[in-house]
């Protein structure tokens, strides 16, 4: 269980890490980062350290996709790992 708090942790330091990228690319002028790359570190657990980053360094915050999108990821998520937590206590593996 603490690998997969271990997981969702560096993840969502990926995903800040490229929101960050994405923010100072739109300001200097770089090659920016799709944002399907963004929801993919959201989607595979960092959604947390995106969706914090974005509030904090205001990025994609005028977009309703992501502002809605990411939360709802989310939840989906927190959904699924306590639908397999349960059912791994109810059958007695944890």
């Amino acid at each position: 269980m603490q690998n997969v708090l271990y997981y969702f942790i560096a993840v969502s330091v990926i995903g800040a890490v490229v929101c960050i990228y994405d923010k100072l690319a739109a300001a200097r002028g770089w090659k920016r980062v799709p944002e399907r790359t963004l929801f993919f570190w959201a989607l595979v657990g960092g959604g947390p350290g995106v969706f914090a980053c974005m509030l904090l360094i205001r990025h994609k915050t005028l977009h309703r996709i992501f502002m809605l999108g990411i939360p709802a990821v989310m939840v989906l998520q927190a959904a699924i790992l306590l639908g397999i937590h349960h059912i791994l206590l109810a059958r007695g593996f944890l």
